[in-house]
């Protein structure tokens, strides 16, 4: 299948790209400033925020799927209107569209949020992909939303390089114990879209790890994976710092594991140190 990856050269977009590849497909990746680091894909520059550009890379590569992994926070042009244009840009050429989307959309007040929940965001961000996902269901019936939580890998994510930093003293704490989200192994994460990318099946998905945990009870995981001291990742509330970000929201998965073989597995078992990154059943 011929495969266009939007923001491949990120972290979650770089891991669509490898297993895409790995299995078959033709795979072309876009990115903003850089390519990424898979040589055996193509790379083309791509503004989201710019029909333009939308246009140009969609009759270069005309995929059979599109899946948009990128984002920008502090962006309401890539992250909001950006997605609406290309969603109505593979609508109009029938081309097959996910859009990664974010438990940033919910508030926290319900703590529990199936894939019928509505979106009620309170930070920037959080509207931010309200609004696309808005954009793109209505754009294009078809297309599949996928939410997810904190993605976490091997070592390279954005959240476990905090951990280190932290411990190390290069990034003040604490670590939030009031902050729970259910974190999601890239691995599993891709592995995922690119199943549900071969289904028929549209609107929303959710898809994270089945383990909620605070982000010091992640920190804690993390420092016994890498062998870090753990005294080192001070513990702290949010509510405490007068923050107005949600604390406590957990992605209600089991509707989209149920259909799955790839197995979500839960932050407790991949951060095992004795875990492996198999992720089918």
């Amino acid at each position: 299948m011929t495969t266009l990856i939007i923001g491949a050269s990120g972290f979650l977009g770089g891991e669509l790209a490898r297993q895409a590849t790995a299995t078959g497909h033709t795979v072309t990746g876009t990115f903003t400033t850089a390519p990424g680091p898979l040589p055996e894909i193509q790379w083309l520059p791509l503004d989201v925020r710019n029909r333009d550009d939308i246009t140009v890379v969609l009759d270069k590569v005309q995929p059979r799927l599109v899946i948009n992994a990128a984002a920008r926070r502090g962006d309401w042009a890539a992250t909001a209107e950006g997605p609406g244009r290309l969603a109505m840009a593979a609508a109009d050429r029938g081309v097959r569209l996910l859009h990664v989307s974010s438990d940033a959309v919910f508030s926290g007040v319900q703590t529990v949020y199936d894939e019928a929940a509505t979106p009620d965001p309170i930070t920037s961000y959080g509207a931010a992909k309200a609004a696309a996902e808005t954009a793109v269901r209505l754009v294009s019936p078809a297309a599949l939303v996928i939410r997810t939580s904190l993605i976490i890998g091997d070592g390279t994510s954005k959240h476990e390089k905090l951990v280190h930093d932290v411990s190390a003293g290069r990034a003040p704490g604490p670590l939030f114990t009031d902050d729970i989200r259910r974190p999601v192994h890239v691995s599993d994460l891709a592995a995922a879209i690119l199943e549900l990318a071969s289904s028929a099946q549209s609107g929303i998905r959710h898809v994270a790890g089945e383990d909620a945990v605070s982000r010091h009870e992640l920190g804690l995981l993390i420092a016994r994976r890498d062998g870090l001291d753990a005294a080192a990742l001070p513990a702290g509330r949010r509510t405490a710092t007068g923050a107005s970000d949600a604390q406590d929201i957990r992605l209600d998965s089991s509707a989209t594991q149920s259909a799955l073989r790839t197995r979500l597995r839960g932050a407790r078992e991949f951060l095992s140190p004795a875990t492996g990154t198999g992720t089918l059943r």
